[in-house]
């Protein structure tokens, strides 16, 4: 089993930063792919980025795209997902996913094996 804590969630002003963490324990060694995804109140969870095994490949929805930067350092089992330039919308429960056993469609909820539990990101006006 892979177990995923996320922590850095928080109350920020728009226009702040955040920088988000997810640590990955158990069987970390099957793990390729990993990814976030949000869900705000009364919405769908939804894609926010995506970064392969290695790290050499990084994935974005567009509303991501310029203001957040995912990376990871294997050798720690952590992932990161640095946001900046925070807007209201942004508001939502960020939950870090894992992909154990592909096929990696990142920005697919379903291609995700383990997720954690999610830390809030509140962004106010």
């Amino acid at each position: 089993q892979v177990q995923l804590v996320e922590s850095g969630g928080g109350l920020v002003q728009a226009g702040g930063s955040l920088r988000l963490s997810c640590a990955a324990s158990g069987r970390t060694a099957t793990v390729f792919g990993m990814g976030w995804f949000r869900q705000a109140p009364g919405k769908e969870r939804e894609f926010v980025s995506g970064i392969s095994s290695r790290g050499d490949n990084t994935y974005y929805a567009d509303s991501a795209k310029g203001r957040f930067t995912i990376s990871r350092v294997n050798a720690k089992n952590t992932m990161y997902l640095q946001m900046n330039s925070l807007k209201p919308e942004d508001t939502a429960v960020y939950y870090c996913a894992a992909i154990e056993w592909g096929p990696p469609h990142y920005s697919d909820y379903r291609a995700y094996d383990h997720w954690g539990q999610g830390t809030q990101v509140t962004v106010s006006s």
